[in-house]
């Protein structure tokens, strides 16, 4: 049975004990190639903690931490390049922090769940801004609903604006 199908995520938030284990993951060769620097990473992440526009969480599946993902909200802060988005929408980061679960579908099933959870809850629309060249990630965003709508370079680097609208219908 693939995740698609079967498996039920949970999300809780980040504390100050996930942070070491967050910098290994931070720190192994699939994650280390599109975020920055581990020690950066995770104080941008601990300050995220308090924050009310970014929500970091740990990803586990069967009681076990398997991946870090955050939310933010781009209206609430200052200048932030996606704040031309319609009010109520939120973005999103994700990465599988086990190289063992790499390609089995995980990636597009947390991304669904997660998105899923962000409709019930009235968010009208969510995005997420993988670097055009991570093409192991867009393709799960696009199994996850994602579409394409603009490409963009920010402060945070190149990045592939995709979309899935809560009126959306799921692949």
């Amino acid at each position: 049975m693939s995740p698609e199908q079967a498996t039920l995520y949970d999300f809780r938030p980040v504390t100050e004990k996930d942070l070491p284990m967050i910098a290994g993951w931070l720190a192994e060769p699939h994650v280390a190639e599109w975020w920055d620097d581990p020690e950066t990473e995770i104080a941008g992440i601990r300050e995220h903690i308090d924050s009310i526009s970014v929500e970091p969480l740990i990803v586990e599946l069967d009681g076990k931490p398997i991946a870090y993902l955050q939310s933010y909200d781009p209206h609430l802060e200052d200048d932030h390049p996606y704040a031309d988005q319609p009010f109520g929408t939120l973005g999103i980061d994700v990465s599988i922090g086990v190289p063992e679960l790499l390609g089995r579908g995980h990636g597009s099933a947390i991304v669904r769940q997660f998105v899923e959870q962000l409709f019930e809850e009235g968010v009208p629309r969510v995005i997420i801004d993988p670097d055009p060249a991570n093409v192991r990630a867009i393709r799960a965003y696009e199994k996850a609903g994602f579409v394409a709508f603009d490409t963009r370079t920010s402060e945070y680097g190149p990045a592939l604006m995709m979309a899935r609208d809560a009126t959306q219908e799921p692949n």
